[in-house]
């Protein structure tokens, strides 16, 4: 029988829960107004939003890992040659910002919908792990593999974590949800890995249960997600659910901070800094938003 409890709320969510008895791990993730209200800021065009859509997404899933409530996760793609040379996103607590630099020429001279390699090129997928409480931070870097960034952080829990893991978002107009499952160690129960097998009998079961859930389902914003765990595996003895994480967009920039980190520079260099107007203007990537600060505040 598994244990299940109901909830209304389907967007804009996060539920993390294990499969006890087959050593496994899973976190359901659905965003839309969230996604809409970063996105908006931004004004990218398809091919770029699709992009960010997908990896936002996955940093949502991969926040399951953190072991502290005060800790964050980045994900990076970094390129060399590629229409986008740099994007990024993170999670800390429930909130998610990101933001994409591209060349708009390259992308023009794509197709609608290119290819990871086509917008990327040779790039490195880089996975960072800070921990609040300890302090402790952990960063893996792989290459940039796969038809889409699902695969990509798929192939970086193989090569740089050794976790047999399945990774799928799926997209439905403003609409993306994903789910993550990954296999433990035997008896981990959700603690650090010790030991895993990449073939484990166990793990293949959970990741066929896995690979059958449709692409529709990953991002109906009607079903909820505790019903899309009860259909996937409704014949486990126990699936127990860990947490409830509602998302919500979190950039981390204020005017009064800024000035704060400006005032701390000597006078003759925010004089240097300033423009024409005694103004030092600093820019927010992840919310598109623009600081101007009185040099001589």
């Amino acid at each position: 029988m598994v244990e299940i409890i109901s909830h209304h709320s389907d967007l804009d969510r996060a539920l993390s829960f294990i499969i006890p008895e087959r050593n496994a791990r899973g976190r359901l993730v659905r965003l839309g107004p969230v996604l809409e209200t970063i996105l908006s800021a931004h004004g990218y065009p398809a091919a770029i939003e699709a992009t960010l859509s997908e990896a936002l997404v996955l940093t949502a899933l991969l926040g399951a890992m953190l072991k502290d409530v005060g800790g964050q996760l980045t994900m990076q793609v970094q390129t060399d040659g590629g229409a986008i040379s740099l994007l990024v996103c993170d999670y800390r607590g429930g909130e998610l910002r990101g933001y994409v630099q591209h060349d708009a020429d390259a992308l023009a001279m794509l197709p609608a919908m290119p290819s990871l390699f086509a917008l990327f090129g040779k790039a490195y997928l880089a996975i960072t792990f800070d921990q609040a409480v300890s302090g402790e931070r952990y960063q893996g870097i792989v290459p940039l593999d796969g038809d889409s960034l699902s695969e990509a952080v798929e192939s970086y829990f193989s090569q740089s974590e050794q976790i047999p893991s399945l990774v799928c978002v799926a997209a439905n107009g403003p609409i993306v949800g994903g789910i993550l499952l990954q296999h433990l160690a035997d008896g981990e129960d959700g603690r650090d890995r010790i030991h895993t097998r990449l073939d484990h009998p166990e793990w293949e079961h959970v990741k066929s249960r896995g690979i059958s859930v449709d692409a529709r389902e990953l991002a109906d914003g009607t079903l909820p997600l505790d019903d899309l765990i009860w259909r996937l595996f409704h014949d486990e003895d126990e699936v127990r659910l860990l947490g409830d994480v509602p998302l919500r967009k979190g950039c981390r920039c204020d005017a009064a901070h800024i000035a704060g980190v400006i005032a701390r520079f000597p006078a003759e260099e925010r004089r240097d800094m300033a423009d024409g107007d005694g103004l030092i203007t600093v820019n927010c990537e992840f919310c598109a938003r623009s600081f101007p600060i009185a040099a001589d505040a």
